[in-house]
């Protein structure tokens, strides 16, 4: 199975009235925006949209209102986190029923899984879907790592097409492709190692202060895909103090804070999370108060 995916793709976040019930217009109103604004694709229901915050009916909500605001204009991928396997393949199922372009399937939630474990699960929900899947490794959040023995398992099923790498670890980049070549597209999934992934091969970016600053983020990409090194560093060291926020326990927070601060969105979330306060809501200020006081004007950059 072959996908064109590559790019800048926002980890969108779930828009949510003052009560927490789901803001589907404004949700669809941030899609239009993003890509209105040149993002290469959407990723929703991630961890950034607070998926695991929702219901299954209000999931396929979400999904049926991203499908009609993308309006095939994009790739238009949903995570996959649910805490068994039978609901991640229904959640699948369901998803390529509505019509979405991709699924990004998580390790099972809550239960630690063995590597085995993580194997059969992402095997089980390719299976029950014929939608192209890329695998998301994060063994910081998830506690598991889908390691290159087991992305060799793994690409024995034809429709797991692209791996999401989180490590943390960029020589990971660099293995993927000396063992598989170009069997699975990778995809940067670590906001303040982004450009180093491009730079590795990494043929896009998924990122959660895209929804922030979509344009510069788009130019990073297009810089560092031209081999533009030097004006890539230009804006990634302007934009590197947000995207540390992308890495810490309260990214959801701080993401939604600096939508709200840029006119994106509502800080809103959904408990157990509740919004910043204090120090912490202080700094995510600063840090965005600073970027648009230094904001580079890429109008300088020819794209």
């Amino acid at each position: 199975m072959q996908v064109n995916w590559k790019g800048v793709y926002p980890a969108v976040s779930t828009q949510f009235n003052k009560d927490e019930s789901l803001n589907l217009s404004a949700s669809q109103q941030m899609l239009d925006r993003l890509i209105n604004e040149g993002v290469n694709g959407i990723i929703v229901c991630g961890t950034v949209g607070e998926n695991c915050s929702m219901s299954a009916a209000e999931k396929r909500q979400v999904l049926a209102a991203a499908k009609e605001a993308v309006n095939g204009r994009v790739p238009l991928i949903s995570g996959v986190a649910e805490t068994t396997t039978a609901l991640a393949a229904q959640y699948a199922k369901d998803a390529e029923a509505i019509g979405i372009d991709g699924l990004m399937v998580l390790p099972g939630m809550v239960y630690r899984s063995a590597p085995h474990e993580a194997i059969h699960h992402l095997l089980q929900v390719a299976k029950n879907t014929a939608l192209p899947v890329m695998v998301y490794n994060n063994p910081i959040s998830y506690s598991v790592d889908i390691s290159l023995d087991s992305m060799e398992v793994l690409s024995e099923q034809p429709n797991i097409v692209a791996v999401k790498e989180s490590t943390e670890d960029t020589r990971r980049i660099s293995e993927l492709y000396n063992r598989f070549g170009n069997r699975f597209t990778v995809f940067s999934g670590v906001d303040d190692i982004a450009l180093e992934s491009l730079m590795l091969g990494a043929t896009g970016w998924i990122s959660g202060l895209t929804n922030v600053f979509p344009q510069e983020s788009v130019a990073i990409y297009k810089l560092a895909a031209q081999g533009r090194y030097a004006e890539a560093l230009e804006i990634w060291r302007w934009f590197l103090p947000l995207l540390r926020l992308d890495t810490i326990p309260t990214l959801v927070q701080c993401i939604k804070l600096a939508e709200q601060l840029a006119g994106r969105g509502a800080e809103t979330v959904r408990a157990p999370r509740l919004a910043l306060s204090g120090a912490e809501r202080q700094r995510v200020i600063s840090l965005f108060e600073q970027a648009m006081a230094t904001r580079p004007d890429l109008r300088k950059f020819t794209l």
